[in-house]
């Protein structure tokens, strides 16, 4: 079973009732538990056994409602928050903007993106996986700082669509 396949059962958990998902093939098993709003993920192979760490939470965003405070009026160059699309993350691990520390950011506030464009990296379980976009768009916001754990469908940036 690849991470793919790993990923797909997950957001199929997440979205339906079910509690727990257990899936055992040559010598791999799975196990996939629901418990409130997080799945939990725990694998074993025959010799070796996985436990998540414990998740930490990583503080969400704070919004801040239009109209309020004394602006007399939004600022132009600020999108309209109804047509952004949100890319999320596909996992738990720790968010990273750039392939190594010495190198650029894979995208900054003001870039284009497209489906299959590398937006950042995710880590888990010591394994870098590429995050690609689905969209295609510019990117307005970035909504996590670089090396902070994130959960799974946490919100990564918004994109103004093209």
């Amino acid at each position: 079973m690849d991470f793919k396949q790993i990923q797909e059962l997950i957001k199929i958990v997440n979205k339906s009732n079910i509690g727990e998902l257990s899936i055992e093939d040559k010598g791999f098993k799975i196990t996939i538990k629901q418990k409130e709003d997080a799945v939990q993920t725990v694998m074993a192979a025959p010799q070796q056994v996985y436990a998540p760490q414990p998740m930490q939470h990583a503080p969400q965003p704070a919004m801040q409602p239009q109209g309020t405070g004394g602006a007399a009026a939004p600022k132009s160059a600020e999108p309209k928050a109804d047509n952004l699309i949100t890319i999320k993350s596909p996992m738990i691990g720790t968010f990273y903007r750039k392939a190594s520390p010495d190198k650029p950011s894979f995208i900054e506030v003001g870039d284009e993106v497209a489906p299959g464009k590398v937006v950042c990296i995710i880590e888990a379980m010591k394994l870098f996986n590429e995050i690609e976009s689905e969209v295609s768009g510019k990117i307005v916001k970035i909504l996590v700082d670089d090396a902070s754990p994130v959960e799974y469908d946490q919100p990564l940036f918004m994109v103004e669509p093209a």
